[in-house]
This record gives C-alpha cells, sequence and structure tokens, in this order.
C-alpha cells in the first residue's frame, strides 16, 4: 500500500501559497478594500469585492470579540490537526489530495485571522443582482471542493470496495 501523505502536503503547501499570494494581491496591489462594492469587474458573473469575514462558512460562528477570535481560531486549528492526522494515514491518492485541498485552505484562513482578526475574501459570484454564494476565497473554494471529493468518493466507492491500489 501506498502512502500518499506527500501528495496531500504538496496540494496543502500549494494551496496555501496561492491563498495568500492571492489575497496580498487582491489588497496590496489591487488595494481592493478601498474600492467598496464597485469592487473589479472580471467577466460578466464574477468580480472581485472586499470582505472582512469574521466568521465561517456562511456567517456561522461569527467572532466580534478578541476572546471568539481566538476560540475561533483554536477551533480551526483543532479541525485542521484532525484533517493533518487523517491526511498522515491516508492510503488513497484522491483522498489524501482532497484532505490537502482542505488543509491548505484552512491554513491559510487560519493564518488571516491570526494576523488580522479576520478572514479576507474577496471572490463575488452573481448573476445579475442574485449572489447565490457568500464573497469567498481560495482558501474557502479549495476547503469546499476537497470535502464535495470526499462526499462523493464515500458515497461512489462505499459499495465497490475500491482497494488501495485501485485509487
Amino acid at each position: 500500500m501506498k502512502q500518499y501523505r506527500i501528495t496531500g502536503l504538496i496540494v496543502a503547501g500549494l494551496i496555501f501559497l496561492a491563498d495568500q499570494l492571492v489575497k496580498y494581491v487582491v489588497t496590496g496591489p489591487l488595494q481592493l478594500q478601498h474600492r467598496g462594492e464597485q469592487g473589479i469587474n472580471l467577466i460578466p458573473f464574477f468580480k472581485l469585492t472586499y470582505a472582512e469575514n469574521n466568521g465561517v462558512s456562511m456567517g456561522m460562528l461569527t467572532a466580534n470579540t478578541d476572546l471568539q477570535r481566538w476560540l475561533l481560531v483554536g477551533l480551526t486549528a483543532v479541525v485542521a490537526s484532525l484533517v493533518a492526522g487523517w491526511l498522515w494515514k491516508e492510503k488513497q491518492k484522491w483522498d489524501a489530495m482532497a484532505l490537502g485541498l482542505i488543509l491548505g485552505g484552512a491554513l491559510g484562513n487560519i493564518l488571516d485571522r491570526v494576523r488580522l482578526g479576520y478572514v479576507v475574501d474577496y471572490a463575488d459570484f452573481h448573476i445579475g443582482t442574485w449572489r447565490p454564494f457568500l464573497i469567498f476565497n481560495l482558501a474557502d473554494a479549495a476547503i469546499t471542493i476537497g470535502v464535495l471529493i470526499l462526499i462523493a468518493r464515500a458515497f461512489l466507492l462505499r459499495d465497490k470496495g475500491e482497494t488501495a491500489s485501485e485509487a
């Protein structure tokens, strides 16, 4: 059985670095935080709009005080540690890559929360005035894609008895 922890860690590292690089570009050279609601239109249904996220997914667990902020950092660090532990033991290549996506995204958002007190969001997908998602970032997208891969693989491969050699 092959261990795919290195693959997962490389994916996590690449996601973390890409997330931090994009956040640097949107807040540094592009100065997105000073553009307001206008943001930067890239294509008719996607623009860059600056948002500070004090909570987690879909605005849940909003941290309005320093204590809440550090509790949220602690909670997300525990979750990231559990994901890292799972990744370290994972024997399926695609699961390890999905866990890498989740870990890299989690670490990117944790660093924001530690450094800034909030997570920088900027990706604004919309159809006219309808927004099917809240404004998000690369880390959020990586976490979501990683979770969806794990769920899809669990449902699609559960009854097929996939072995480590088939992954």
